[in-house]
């Protein structure tokens, strides 16, 4: 990619100095609203006067537009430019955004929502995409982690935000409350965003968008509504074959394809498919701790909705700590042995979850989750940063396509996999029924713990000097 001609004030200094705060304001906003709505449902099924089990489309709605416009982000940003896809993204969400906050029924509001969701999947790819150009491999675990502490502080507010909105306010508020954000936003892009475009623009893969999106808009869908609507399962079985054949479809046609949507000869880097597959089935068990954690401490604890939220953000915390220590961490010890031990320790953390009930002290409970966010977010910034370690500037904006789009499955494969484990320890016992509940989640916790400590196995492919040209900006040795 190369950057355009911009402005003098769009100096080298200049932009690495502003480029974070422009992509985690706009990052904070996505986060924010994206956890801001759950408190708020039951207000809007009221006011809509509809139950609160149908705005489930809503939040659907949302992820689906996700995960169909992501793929396209990287192709957007090569041929219109970095700073106007952005731009233009930001503007999406927030008018989208008022649009919800205006919205007169459900088909409003989901209508809205699919809008909202096609900025929402334009703005971190193409952020990120700018913060790999912007700043040398050295210097990019350093920026990354200061654009994810935005990432962690809005689902640490977002839920108590929305609660003490939507006690005090109108629900339509929760969706205003991003127009300032969107507009300081807007500032900071025009400012101190670079435009950086591809070399020789590319084709849209039409085919292989039709291919991959209604794959991945379908699989996403079926993990959206398991276990919260009555689907018949030879229905869901025959959905999920049809999925997972659109898939193998893409696979078959991006080989073949001269201009592949997605280009996974990338996977051939060994840096970049550790960190997308490894990490990919790492996120199995993290990614269900948002759901069962909650459930543990009001059903299992028997503590209030605004308790069980302050015993989460002991993990916040610890998670926004270890943002400014992890660089000379991987420094030191490298990505390889920081990847498998580190994965192991979320594994053990996890199970640990295991032991606590009503007798447990409130100080051991919030160890735990101290625990839990140190290495969560260690194990993210290892492997969202080494994802980019050997791959070149003319990939990078194919590599930040492939990796937002994996994550955004595996986020929703890893809330599914929680949910359907509890399930099945469950069994045809009544969910009314709390100790039940908590012993299908301490053999949840078991079973994510040992899942999670099994993927450690992913990393034992790395090598040793992989990834020091981000952790030591140094050229990785040979061998």
């Amino acid at each position: 990619m190369t950057e355009n001609s911009v402005p003098g004030q769009l100096d080298g200094d200049t932009v690495k100095r502003y480029l974070p705060w422009v992509v985690a304001t706009a990052l904070f906003m996505e986060q924010l609203d994206s956890t801001i709505i759950n408190t708020a449902v039951p207000a809007m099924a009221a006011s809509l006067q509809v139950t609160p089990l149908s705005l489930k489309a809503v939040v659907a709605s949302y992820i689906l537009s996700l995960a169909v416009c992501i793929p396209i982000s990287g192709w957007m940003a090569d041929r219109f430019g970095t700073r106007r896809v952005f731009s233009s993204a930001v503007a999406i969400f927030t008018l989208s955004s008022v649009l919800c906050g205006l919205s007169l029924n459900v088909p409003m509001l989901v209508a809205a929502r699919i809008v909202q969701g096609v900025g929402a999947a334009m703005m971190m790819p193409v952020g990120r995409l700018t913060i790999i150009r912007v700043f040398p491999k050295a210097e990019l675990l350093m920026a990354m982690n200061f654009v994810i502490i935005p990432a962690l502080i809005g689902p640490l507010l977002g839920p108590t935000v929305g609660g003490l909105i939507v006690h005090w306010l109108p629900w339509r508020v929760i969706f205003f409350i991003n127009v300032p954000v969107g507009l300081a936003a807007q500032i900071l892009i025009h400012r101190h965003m670079p435009d950086y475009r591809g070399d020789q623009p590319r084709p849209l893969d039409v085919f292989g968008l039709i291919l991959f999106g209604a794959g991945t808009a379908l699989l996403s869908w079926l993990l959206e509504v398991f276990g919260e609507h009555e689907i018949d399962m030879p229905v869901a079985a025959v959905l999920l074959l049809v999925a997972l054949s659109l898939l193998v479809a893409y696979a078959w046609h991006a080989r073949r394809a001269r201009y592949p949507l997605l280009r996974l000869e990338l996977f051939r880097v060994r840096t970049f498919r550790v960190s997308v597959l490894g990490g990919f089935i790492t996120r199995l068990g993290i990614g269900g701790l948002p759901f069962l954690l909650p459930l543990l401490y009001q059903l299992g604890l028997g503590l209030p909705a605004w308790q069980s939220g302050l015993l989460m953000m002991p993990a916040a915390a610890a998670a926004m700590g270890m943002k400014v220590i992890s660089r000379p961490i991987l420094r030191r010890f490298g990505y390889r042995n920081i990847l498998i031990v580190n994965t192991l320790m979320i594994g053990v953390t996890i199970s640990m979850f295991a032991t606590v009930s009503s007798a447990t002290p409130i100080a051991v409970i919030i160890l735990l989750g101290l625990a839990q966010g140190f290495f969560n977010s260690l194990q993210f910034s290892s492997m969202n940063s080494m994802a980019y370690a050997d791959i070149g500037a003319a990939d990078s904006s194919m590599a930040s396509t492939i990796a937002s789009s994996m994550q955004q499955m595996s986020m929703s494969f890893g809330l599914a996999c929680g949910s359907l484990v509890t399930a099945w320890y469950l069994g045809n016992l009544s969910q009314s029924d709390h100790a039940a509940v908590t012993v299908a989640l301490h053999h949840a916790f078991l079973t994510l713990g040992g899942l999670t400590a099994i993927s450690s196995l992913s990393f034992w492919t790395l090598r040793v000097h992989d990834g020091e040209s981000v952790s030591k900006g140094g050229v990785p040795e040979a061998g």
